[in-house]
Parts: C-alpha cells; structure tokens; sequence
C-alpha cells in the first residue's frame, strides 16, 4: 500500500504542475487523471466509507477530483464533470470535518447548478440548491450566478442571460451558458419560423443573440434549413419544400357522403 501511495503521490505532482501551466495539455492530464483514479479505487478513496484516520491522503484524493472536474469542463466532457462532482459530494459533506474547506467547493457548485440549468433539470437544480447554506446563495458570487440565471430563464429575460456571459466569476462558467444560450437560440427559432416568413439578417442576428457575427448566423441558419438571400439580406424561413399541400376537400366530401348513404341501406 505504501508503493501505492508513493507513486500516486509522484502522478499527483506531476498532474498538478502540467493542468496549472500557462498552456496544460488536456490529454496528457487526462492520462495522469485516468491513472490516478485507479489508484484511488485501490486505496479506497475514489468513493470513500467508513472512518479514515489518514487526513492527508482524503486531502489529496479531493484536491485530484477538483483537478479532475476543472479538466472536465475543459475538455468539454460533461458526463465525466457529472462524475467528478458526484465522487466530490462525499468529501464535502461526509469528510467535511476533517479536512480544510475548499476553495473549489463553491465554484465548482456553481458550476454543476449551471450544468443543471443547461440541462433543463430544474428540479434537480432546485434539489442541489437545498443542500447549500442560505447565506451562500445571498452572498457567494459563484452560487448567485447560476440563481440569477435561473431567475432570468424564468422571466424569459434571455438577454439578461446573454449579457451574464460578461459577469462570469469564473472562465469555465462560459461553457455551461454557451450550451445554455444554445438552447435558447433553438427556442427562439422555432418560434420565429411560426411568426414570421423572413427576417432582415440583422433583425436575426439580434434575435438569436449572434451580434457582430454574421458567419455564424449563416451557419445556424443553413443547419435550420433556411433560404438566405444575400441579394436581400434577408433569411426566408420558408423553403420549396414547405409548399402547401393541398387538400382534396371535394372527393374527400363526396367519399364521406357515400359512406354516409352506405350506412343508411345497412341499417
């Protein structure tokens, strides 16, 4: 157990140094992470129960899955951030006592209630909420965040929510609301198909929230199936393959009439 624990430690330091370089190498700490979540299986420590006296190595374990977490984000894997915040739950509640808060806790509960948020899991957004001291959501800036936008979503303030991309207590926050704005952008679309046949490209730029970035509008449009006529500057967001159809109202009269008749003799 010992080798164990000397060469998790050895992985640990070198894991630390690479993610907290000016430029980290998202692979090769995903190796060191995959590494050493072995080594916490054996020891124990991935999910720990029970009573741990060694207080080192539980502070270790948590401070390898907030890297883990914080990598996550940055690489864009939401069911291993899932993961990492799940495993992280036991340290901060079980274990709290004996170890030092962490300066990740916060931020990284921020971070999952705005994954919640993105997801469209409202229920469970508010369940997480509940297990988070009430004076943190008054005053901590990284739980308040996703609370504001939850409030925002509510109101259907989605340009609050699009300008909260500038108020960010933290860089990795931008992932959640990008994939949050996203949603939104679906929403709206699907909404202005049915209200409107076309749209200036600079009224739709507005409206989707895709100020001073013309080529992707083009791109979103063009996924929605769009005409656009540069001509114009204008999107068309009916298409040649949205032609009515027409319906053959007299035969299907006349057939009903027949049925009708048919009926009568039987009776």
């Amino acid at each position: 157990m010992s080798s164990n624990i000397k060469q998790a430690s050895i992985l640990y330091n070198t894991l630390k140094s690479e993610f907290t370089s000016p430029n980290p190498d998202l692979k090769k700490c995903g190796d060191y992470l995959a590494k050493l979540k072995i080594a916490l299986s054996e020891m124990q420590l991935l999910l720990p129960e029970g009573e741990i006296n060694n207080s080192d190595e539980l502070l270790v374990a948590r401070d390898i899955l907030e890297i883990g977490a914080y990598w996550s984000v940055r690489a864009k894997d939401i069911p291993s951030f899932e993961r990492y915040i799940a495993q992280l739950n036991t340290y901060y509640t079980d274990y709290s006592s004996l170890l030092p808060p962490s300066q990740s806790m916060y931020p990284l509960t921020g971070l999952n209630l705005l994954r919640l948020l993105s997801q469209n899991r409202i229920a469970e957004f508010h369940t997480a909420l509940e297990n988070i001291e009430p004076e943190q959501l008054l005053e901590n800036i990284y739980i308040k965040h996703p609370v504001h936008l939850e409030q925002y979503l509510m109101e259907g303030s989605y340009n609050k929510v699009w300008n909260s991309r500038n108020e960010v207590p933290a860089p990795e926050y931008l992932f959640y609301i990008d994939i949050l704005m996203g949603t939104i952008r679906s929403e709206i679309a699907s909404c202005s198909e049915k209200a409107y046949s076309c749209l200036p490209l600079a009224d739709a730029a507005t409206l989707l929230f895709f100020k001073n970035n013309t080529n992707e509008l083009l791109s979103f449009a063009r996924e929605r199936g769009w005409n656009v006529s540069e001509a114009e500057k204008k999107i068309h967001f009916t298409t040649k393959d949205d032609d009515h159809i027409e319906i053959p109202s007299d035969n299907i009269i006349k057939q009903a009439l027949n049925y009708a008749r048919e009926l009568e003799q039987i009776v």
